[in-house]
């Protein structure tokens, strides 16, 4: 055990609640240790289950390990708690690339370089993309560091879900129901819900919603947990996610309870993001 190891682990053991678990855990992982760096990030996330830089971890260990569907849910739910980090953006995207989704793949290159456009990797995974030459599906510098997977491994993701609208005006017309785009006194401004028995309620959810974003603000301020970022709700009949996409506006996404969460949060950050689009030409 190098004393680097040695130093992290004698430290998360005299202060469990310590945030040492995250260098441990890559400092396992970059060894091969790939065991028990799962242990370790495991445990962290069991202690902070809203960490983004926790679930990036086990999304690097689990691609590692070859699970190639777990690391898309654990960079998925990082994501949903940050959609700003680039390495859950940047891990997604070589997922995408070893499937053959070129197009998602840039989609998630994209969005990392407009993050942080001084980031010589991204771009140059985008290079390779576009120009792919005899090593192109190695994409190292967009992949996780991992010797599990092989560079022809065939790669299979959990199936991708439905795209959100490319704006939520698509929702409304009744192309896709299932996205909700709401001012803080409750009025629709764009999308569409439908009940299990197909009747239009958007309006009477939109209503229903008033005033939520200022409670959920409220009751963070209260508790001291910083700015509210999102809202899940699990029910048998189907999940629910609420964002902001702006400090004035609250977009609902609805979907079957078959959809699990994580990916739930990544579609509703999709959808906001649209949101905040359609708002800036229509505002």
């Amino acid at each position: 055990m190098t004393d680097d190891i040695k130093t992290l682990t004698a430290r998360l053991a005299d202060e469990p609640s310590s945030l040492a678990f995250l260098e441990l855990g890559e400092a396992l992982r970059r060894r091969g240790q790939l065991d028990a760096a799962y242990k370790v990030a495991r445990g962290g996330l069991s202690r902070y289950p809203t960490l983004a830089d926790a679930h990036d971890l086990m999304g690097r260990i689990l691609g590692d390990q070859g699970d190639l569907a777990g690391a898309f849910d654990a960079w998925a739910e990082a994501l949903r708690v940050d959609p700003m980090r680039i390495g859950a953006l940047k891990g997604i995207g070589f997922l995408y690339f070893k499937a053959g989704d070129i197009p998602a793949a840039m989609e998630h290159l994209s969005r990392a370089a407009d993050i942080d456009p001084d980031d010589p990797s991204i771009h140059q995974a985008i290079q390779r993309i576009r120009s792919p030459g005899p090593d192109a599906q190695r994409a190292p510098d967009a992949a996780p560091k991992s010797q599990a997977v092989e560079p022809q491994a065939v790669v299979v993701l959990p199936a991708k879900e439905p795209d959100p609208p490319a704006s939520p005006a698509l929702a409304s017309n009744g192309h896709q129901a299932g996205v909700l785009l709401v001012d803080g006194n409750g009025l629709r401004l764009n999308g569409s819900l439908l009940s299990p028995g197909n009747e239009d309620v958007s309006d009477r959810v939109a209503a229903e919603l008033a005033g939520v974003s200022k409670e959920a603000t409220r009751t963070s301020r209260l508790l001291k947990l910083g700015t509210w970022q999102a809202i899940a709700v699990e029910s048998p009949e189907g999940n629910l996610f609420l964002v902001p996409p702006t400090p004035e506006t609250l977009l609902l996404t609805v979907r079957d309870a078959s959809l699990p969460m994580a990916r739930l949060g990544l579609l509703a950050d999709r959808a906001a993001r649209d949101a905040r689009e359609w708002l800036a030409q229509h505002t």
